[in-house]
């Protein structure tokens, strides 16, 4: 996980990225997070990514590259 200039991005390459991992990275309200697709364990588990996000903090912009 990487921060850059605080919380205006947080950036995940993590091979596994689970739900867990997110509701940690939530609570610090990025104001971008960026995740490597390929680092899901699958669709579903994108798509809750997406739902914590909008759930939890709402003016965070997510990305999957």
């Amino acid at each position: 996980m990487f921060f850059v200039d605080a919380n205006a991005l947080a950036a995940c390459f993590d091979p596994n990225i689970t739900e867990d991992l997110v509701k940690e990275l939530v609570k610090r309200k990025p104001l971008r997070a960026v995740f490597r697709d390929s680092g899901f364990a699958g669709d579903s588990t994108k798509i809750n990514v997406a739902q914590i996000f909008k759930r939890l903090s709402p003016e965070t912009e997510v990305k999957s590259l």
